[in-house]
């Protein structure tokens, strides 16, 4: 049988070369992958020159940006269009961290004849709530990016799209974001992971929710992050909950890893050796 590919879309803020890690350990093990940028990112992706050193914060809070306009619908569109060539290939496993979840579920919802299998890494996967009310939700309460408002480095409503400063050398913020991502990493790890990061993100996540009738159809799994303060674990538990009412009769399968939201991109042999024992089951 030819083998499957592996189709990484990544999370908020990310591009294809944050899952490099994982990549170059999915090939060690003999797997083949493909990682996504999604519309306005990676080489797409907006640099203002007042996001370089020395910053010009009130320049930054005001240079355009080419992700004003881009939506939910754009990102599963692209995606969508990279399953076609891949399927012609072989089976796709269509992977996604974080914020990518959400296009998963839209490409699930219209084309499950294409995807052999969905796997939810700590990913958003709305099934009886939209996006926001999940995010509104008791169980993201405890979420360590409440404390990381001080990023916004823009009006969202005025720019057309989230702009954060990634580059900041506030220590408050960059505790409370270290926190939140990478709690488990060292400081060097920490600063790269930032330095992988893009400024601008769209500010529309749609409110499209799981379809029984077509994303049910497909196998799905969901890896959980038991050390996730960004995606607290409670969360990740009800989308899986959520979604198993949904299609009680083809359930998430579950795993679960104790790192956190950014250390399966950084150190991801653990997530590796996940994927890999998906193929052989």
């Amino acid at each position: 049988m030819t083998a499957p590919t592996f189709v990484l879309v990544h999370g908020a803020g990310s591009n294809s070369f944050g899952w490099a890690p994982l990549q170059r350990e999915l090939a060690l093990r003999g797997h083949r992958s493909l990682a996504v940028d999604l519309p306005g990112h990676g080489f797409g992706a907006t640099f203002p020159a007042a996001y370089q050193v020395p910053q010009d914060l009130a320049a930054l809070a005001t240079a355009p940006s080419a992700m004003a306009g881009i939506g939910h619908a754009d990102n599963v569109a692209h995606v969508l269009e990279v399953v076609k060539r891949v399927r012609e290939h072989g089976p796709v496993i269509l992977v996604g961290h974080s914020r990518g979840g959400l296009t998963l579920t839209g490409v699930g919802n219209a084309a499950p004849e294409l995807i052999d299998r969905l796997v939810y890494i700590s990913a958003w996967c709305c099934t009886a709530d939209t996006p926001a009310g999940y995010q509104n939700s008791a169980e993201n309460a405890s979420s360590a990016l409440a404390g990381v408002g001080g990023l916004l480095a823009a009006n969202p409503m005025e720019l057309g799209a989230l702009r954060f400063n990634w580059r900041t050398a506030d220590p408050a913020l960059l505790a409370t974001l270290r926190e939140a991502v990478l709690a488990d990493g060292t400081d060097d790890e920490f600063h790269g992971y930032l330095n992988t990061l893009e400024p601008d993100e769209t500010l529309d996540v749609g409110e499209e929710l799981a379809d029984a009738d077509t994303w049910g159809r497909i196998p799905h799994t969901y890896i959980r992050l038991t050390a996730d303060r960004s995606i607290p674990i409670a969360l990740q538990d009800r989308f899986i909950t959520d979604a198993d009412a949904l299609t009680p009769g083809n359930p998430f399968d579950v795993h679960t890893l104790d790192v956190s939201h950014a250390a399966v991109l950084v150190h991801p042999k653990a997530t590796a050796e996940l994927l890999s024992s998906l193929i052989t089951a």
